[in-house]
């Protein structure tokens, strides 16, 4: 008898084969070898989860419940759920010797917001050489700081698990305080915030400025994003410096130099990475509204990031001062964006605020906490950004398989949505135009 073919559509497919992995992860941080004790099921699931979707959000310390084994485990989890399940899966194709179909290269091209299928193989290529190039690099330098401190063992393996997890933007640490300890050392914080960067701005920028190297010849995309990088990152140190300068609880009773370090550490961090150099929980009030825009907004399209994008949020505030204005046509570095992308930018920033929206409320309710904390952990979970408030390890089972569920729909909803949105429905009928007051 012959097996009918179980057809998936490509947004099943993702959340799928997301959720196995998850559940394999759970299975293998639960086992004896994995913890120093005894960690719950739901403990273990949220703590996959959180390594698989590249979020940094914990339960459990990982520096002193999970053994070497167990860190191993997040680390691995943190490197195929940056890096994605269907780049893994393109590789062992192309090791194999087996040829990549079109549905394939159609769904990565989607993944990694690649403008031509026919170069999407070896932009994968590409990704894997670079990425483990750059975290190789990274690890060592981070060595010259953490091999003194620690020895060669466990200097060596601090080295590589921050490098993945920064270069992912997962933001896991193995201290109990993040990386607060380090919170004025030039070499922690440069090494750390340039792999922020460069894993968060997108895998085709950076081939894109590699290959051509000039900026008139870069992409609109590449040029939206470089700028873009650069000014977020530079009002964000601004204003984290200006808002907790006087804030004892954080920066306050630092020398200058380290609450510089401190605040461009932050500004770097907090839009995807969910690293820390400073207590957050007792940060001010607008500082934390802040931060929350920050997540929600994210970084680049197709990198290791969460959020809207960087360059979502930049065709909403250009095609604003376009109306502003009175013009029609929304113009970036003298290039006219299709009408149909703010069509789908529009549509990505409406279900991203209702995912929001829905997880504050059902949180709220089911969680005895206040409500700052529990609506930071919800932007922090769909921007996969890891950043919290103390609250995590408090959250009930509801409120952990609630954060789950953001954390999942933040690291696979857009890029599904992306794709069901990019697929062109013929419309054979137009009804008659209307105006309809606004505003």
């Amino acid at each position: 008898m012959k097996m009918k073919r179980i057809k998936m559509a490509p947004s099943t497919l993702l959340v799928s084969v997301y959720g196995f992995f998850i559940v394999v992860g759970a299975c293998l941080l639960k086992l004896p070898i994995s913890t120093n004790g005894p960690i719950r099921w739901i403990d273990a699931l949220f703590t996959s989860a959180s390594a698989m979707t590249v979020t940094g959000l914990g339960v459990v310390d990982t520096g002193t419940h999970f053994t070497r084994v167990g860190q191993f485990i997040i680390m691995s989890l943190i490197q195929v759920g940056g890096l994605g399940i269907m780049s893994f899966g393109i590789l062992i194709f192309m090791l194999l010797g087996k040829k990549i179909g079109l549905k394939k290269r159609v769904v990565m091209q989607e993944i990694l917001n690649y403008v031509h299928v026919g170069g999407v193989i070896r932009l994968v290529k590409y990704l894997f050489i670079f990425s483990l190039t750059i975290e190789l690099i990274a690890a060592a330098f981070l060595a010259m700081k953490w091999v003194p401190e620690f020895g060669w063992k466990d200097g060596l393996f601090y080295s590589f698990f921050h490098a993945v997890s920064a270069f992912n933007n997962a933001g896991f640490s193995l201290w109990s305080d993040n990386l607060s300890s380090y919170v004025g050392s030039p070499l922690v914080n440069l090494a750390i915030t340039s792999l922020i960067i460069l894993g968060g701005i997108g895998f085709t920028v950076i081939i894109d400025v590699w290959q051509k190297r000039k900026w008139r010849k870069f992409s609109l995309h590449t040029k939206v994003m470089l700028v873009a990088t650069l000014s977020i990152n530079i009002i964000g140190l601004l204003f984290f410096f200006f808002l907790e300068s006087g804030n004892m609880k954080t920066i306050g009773s630092m020398p200058l130099s380290d609450q510089l370090w401190a605040s461009y550490f932050q500004s770097i961090t907090t839009r995807t990475a969910g690293f820390n150099t400073v207590d957050l929980s007792g940060m001010e009030n607008s500082t934390a509204f802040l931060i929350m825009i920050f997540m929600f907004i994210g970084a680049g399209s197709g990198s290791t990031a969460g959020g809207i994008k960087l360059s979502t949020f930049v065709i909403m505030l250009v095609a604003m001062l376009t109306y502003v204005q009175g013009r029609k046509d929304i113009h970036l570095f003298e290039r006219t964006v299709r009408t149909d992308h703010l069509l789908r930018v529009l549509s990505i920033t409406m279900v991203s605020t209702f995912v929001v929206v829905a997880g504050v409320l059902i949180i709220n309710i089911t969680e005895p906490l206040p409500f700052l904390p529990l609506m930071f952990e919800v932007v922090s979970a769909f921007g996969t950004v890891g950043l919290s408030m103390g609250i995590t390890a408090s959250l009930s089972i509801i409120g952990k398989l609630v954060i789950i569920a953001i954390m999942i729909t933040g690291k696979v909803g857009p890029l599904s949505l992306v794709y069901i949105l990019a697929r062109k429905q013929e419309q054979k009928y137009k009804y008659p135009t209307e105006d309809i007051l606004t505003g």
